[in-house]
Parts: C-alpha cells; structure tokens; sequence
C-alpha cells in the first residue's frame, strides 16, 4: 500500500470508533476493512471516497484491506468491470496484496446457510410474482401482509430450494425468502427474497448456479466469512443494518461492526452508477472514460493526478449526514498538485499571425524559458524565437476596451521570455477580419526587460510559426449546466440539464516544439491558458491534449473569504 494516502493524524468518527474498540480489545486489537465493488460498471468519484477511506484506515491502523467484487447479479457484471475496477484502485496508490476475493466464491457457503435458515423454519420457499411481493410488502405507515406460502412445512420448502438449485422452474416462478416479520416497522425486514431464480452464466463461476443470492443475503455474510471488523458502508445501507444483523444472530456467526457515512455528492454531476450507464449506452458521451464523466477513468483520461483525488478525499472529511461539496473544491485539490509538477509550457489556441518586421529575415535564436517556477530543480529549456510567431488571437483588440492591456495598434507589450514588440499595423482580409498584425521589436529588451526601465502592462505568449507544432485542444466544461442537474420537475428528465458546451473541440492550434514527443497522459500547465494533459488518442502524427482545469481557481478565494463550508 502506498505511505502517502492517508496522514497519520487523521481523524473522523469512524476512527474515534475503530480507536475505542481498539482500545476495549473488541475485535481483539485487529483492523480489517473492506472495499465490495459491484462489477456491473466503473468506479467513480464517489468510490473513490471509499477506497481512500477503507485502504487509509487499514493503512492508519496497521490493518489489512481487502478488494471484494460483491458479484451476485450475473446479468448485469462483466469481466470488463472487474479489469477497470482494479486498474483504478491500484492508480488511486492502493494495493490490496493477496486479498481478492468474490462473493461468487461463497456461494456454496450461503447456499448452506440457507439451507440452515430452511431448517430451522426461518426461510421458505415463495411462488408470489415480483409484482404481488411489491403489493404484500405494504407501506411505511402500513404492515405487509403474509405470503400465501408463508407457511409451508419445512420439508417442502427443502425439496422446492433444491428443485430450484436444479433448474426445475422458470426464471422469476419461486423465489426463497426469510421468514422475519411482515409488520415490521422497518420493510427490509418483511420476509425479504434472499435467493432468486435466474438462468444465467456468472463471469467469474461459469453456469455452476441457476439460482443466484440477493445482494443483501450475500453482502453481510461475506464481511463474516472474510472476518472483516469494521464494514464500512454509505448511508442508505443504514436501515439495511438490522437485517444484516438478524442474518447473522439467524446463523450464529461472526458479526462485524457496520459503519454508515456519508456518500460524495458534487455539484454539476450525478452520482448514479445507473444515469452514468444511461449517459454511456444513450451516447450522451462517448464511453465511461470520456473526460467529461466522473469516473475515475474518466478523470485519469482528462489529467487528473491520484494525488489530487487522494488529498481532495481527505479534505471533504467524512460525515453523518449527506450534503454537496462544491466541484470547485476538487479542482482546487487539482490545481494545488498540478501547480507543483505540470511543466510550463506555450501554445496557442486560437492563433494570430505576428510578423516583427524589424527582425532579420531567416534568423532564429533559443531564449531560455522556466520549466516550473514552483520547481527549481525542473530547470529551463531553450524555445526557439524567429521573426514569424503565433499569439493567441484574444491578445488583439483592434479597438481595446477600458482595462485592456494586451496587444493594440500603437500599443508595446511584451512577449514571454523574449522582447518588447509594438503593434504597428493590422492586416485584413476581403471580410474585413484580421488576419495578421506587422510589429517591430526593441532588440535591447532580449528577457523580457527594458534597460531603460520602461514598464509594459501585459506580457503574452507565443510560438514561433515556424519551429510549433500543430495540436488539437478539447476544451472541456462540466457535463451538466446546473448544480443539482438531478433536480428536475416532474415530467422532466435530468439529462435536460445537460451542457451543450461541455466540449469545444479546437483544431487548428500550435504548441512550442518541446511538446512534438508528448506522451498520452503527461501533463503540462500551457501558460496562461490552463493545464492540459496529452490524450490517450495523442500520436506523434496527431498531437491531441485535453484541459483538464483553467487556471481560474474561485476556490482558493471562497477558502480565503472564510466562506468555505463544503
């Protein structure tokens, strides 16, 4: 497991709990959680909330940590999902050593136990529909009612769970359910299905079963095999928790502890496993990790750092309750680390010619340039400058506006690491629109500085037209245009809400020669611009980088104003 997840001194109220049972000899001074993934799609930002907070607690306390795919929905699980799940917990910096484990390797067990459950008149063997269940199951403020085969005879219900372990009966006739009490206050506990009736191969066991375990039967009692201590879940598996307990009282096993925290929710996303399947397979996006999606390949796609999702866990915090953190406080953690390692480089978006009429002709000299103000041991490197450059077209203002300070006719700026230049004249084309601008620059202001000690308002960058590289830039944006986008009227839907902005694709731009060997996946800050990260899709032929945040940071002010709330 990596040493730099989770700092020693953290704290919360589940490691004040996990402190006192170690301190009462609970579990015998052990530690050991848990991360159960369904493998029925990839992991998102949510989940890695919970894998920082099950691998950090293990780490914190000298425990262990198991990976467990709670795989008991054949139909829905793929092979795929199990791949990424583990590709993004190691990416995140954790190892789970020799502890993999599957649900589907307990099925013998808890088809024992339910066996056991038969037998001792506390499970039976059901022929209502789905839909009657729903019906018989009753309200919040009204009981259920008994199933009409509530009361078959133990020898019965043996013979029928056998037949159907089979494959005697069609996919949904008969289901196994526990007998516990229809009026009680809380549903989970009226006599819920434990074991349905489904024909399908499992990914991981091949057709062995036709009968499969529900995900409430299986989840519990797996944390009992695996001897977890403290299992650690979301907030809507509280008034899952009694049932889990009566499971395992019903069996007389081992019982963990249960711990419910609050789940992540951000503004502008959905959290749903469920929607981000819909936006998937309704080509909303273009796959699980398009760079607009919260999964955590998704991110690592866009240029996120596991260091940054790492500290951005830890500085949320973990609650009771559920609230919504600001996804500026995410790109703030992203900032903050890409700050410290992304090279600084130049590139132009949107270019505009520049042409120093008083620099000679076919002369190119190298001007130094910072590799990372933040770094000094990153160094500098040589970018060639000639009389020919690109700036960025928002440099320019025929016409400038009040506080205006960039580039205009008559107006002297500098240039990043280069020379003054002034505007002289402005080149249009048949449209009217501009194409070219026809500078001078002052040969004694080589660095950036004037030995007279005139000052300039602005300083710009560029590329040299014919040293750069051209580059596509996919400009991202949040998926959705609201912050609770799942917050629609009735009759509406929540993919109303989403951006139609979320992606600009800008094909025609040029980057400083330094980037023609950039790798999918490095990262860079172009100056001014943002930080960009080389996409998976990037080649030497076709050099293709994605924004991963702008350099506008209203987080670091909001922190500042001491408005931070979360």
């Amino acid at each position: 497991m990596s040493t730099s997840e989770t700092p020693a001194f953290s704290t919360d109220f589940i490691r004040e709990i996990i402190r006192e049972d170690n301190k009462t000899g609970k579990f015998g001074g052990r530690v050991h959680t848990r991360f159960p993934p369904e493998p029925n799609g990839y992991l998102h930002i949510g989940h890695a909330k919970s894998i920082c907070l099950n691998f950090g607690i293990a780490r914190q306390f000298g425990g262990k940590c198991n990976l467990r795919f709670d795989d008991t929905n054949p139909v829905k699980e793929e092979q795929e999902y199990i791949d990424s799940i583990r590709e993004d917990v190691r990416w995140l910096g954790f190892d789970w050593e020799e502890r993999e484990f599957y649900a589907s390797e307990y099925f013998d067990q808890l088809h024992a136990w339910a066996v056991q459950l038969i037998e001792a008149g506390k499970a039976y063997v059901c022929d209502l529909t789905a839909e009657q269940i729903r019906e018989f199951r009753g309200t919040l403020t009204e009981p259920g009612r008994n199933s009409l085969y509530r009361d078959r005879s133990v020898e019965e219900n043996l013979d029928l769970f056998e037949r159907m372990r089979q494959g005697e009966f069609p996919d949904g006739s008969r289901t196994l359910r526990a007998k516990i009490d229809m009026a009680h206050a809380n549903v989970n506990l009226r006599d819920p299905v434990i074991y349905r009736i489904l024909h399908a191969a499992h990914p991981h066991v091949g057709d062995k079963w036709c009968i499969y375990p529900m995900y409430d039967w299986a989840h519990g009692q797996s944390d009992s095999i695996e001897g977890i201590t403290h299992s650690i879940c979301t907030l809507e598996f509280e008034n899952h928790r009694p049932l889990y307990d009566w499971f395992c009282d019903a069996l007389g096993i081992y019982h963990p502890q249960q711990i419910e925290f609050a789940r992540l929710n951000l503004t502008y996303a959905v959290m749903s496993k469920r929607r981000l399947l819909e936006l998937v397979k309704g080509g909303y996006v273009e796959g699980w990790d398009d760079p607009r999606m919260l999964t955590i390949k998704g991110l690592r796609r866009r240029g996120y750092t596991p260091e940054a999702i790492r500290t951005f866990c830890e500085r949320i915090g973990v609650a009771k309750f559920n609230s919504t953190i600001d996804m500026q406080l995410l790109e703030f953690c992203l900032r903050e680390h890409l700050n410290k390692i992304a090279p600084r480089v130049m590139a132009v978006l949107r270019p505009l010619k520049v042409v120093i009429d008083n620099y000679p002709e076919g002369q190119v000299e190298e001007v130094e340039a910072v590799n990372n103000p933040e770094d000094e041991s990153a160094g500098t490197r040589k970018v060639p400058f000639s009389r020919v450059l690109y700036i960025e077209r928002d440099d320019f203002r025929e016409d400038p506006p009040k506080k205006f300070f960039r580039l205009a006719p008559g107006r002297e700026v500098r240039l990043r690491y280069g020379y003054f230049i002034t505007c002289k004249d402005v080149v249009k084309d048949a449209d009217g629109n501009v194409v070219e601008l026809r500078c001078t620059y002052d040969p004694e202001t080589r660095g950036g500085n004037a030995p007279d000690g005139r000052k300039v308002k602005a300083t710009i960058h560029w590329v040299s037209a014919e040293h750069a590289v051209r580059a596509e830039a996919r400009l991202y944006d949040y998926l959705f245009s609201k912050p609770d986008p799942s917050a629609v009227e009735e009759g509406h839907d929540y993919k109303e809400n989403l951006n139609p902005d979320s992606l600009e694709t800008v094909s025609d731009c040029y980057v400083e020669p330094s980037l023609a060997g950039a790798k999918p996946g490095d990262r860079f800050q172009f100056e001014r611009l943002g930080y960009f990260c080389a996409d998976d899709t990037s080649t030497a032929e076709k050099l293709v980088f994605n924004r991963t945040v702008t350099l506008k940071d209203s987080w670091a002010k909001i922190e500042k104003s001491g408005k931070a709330d979360g």
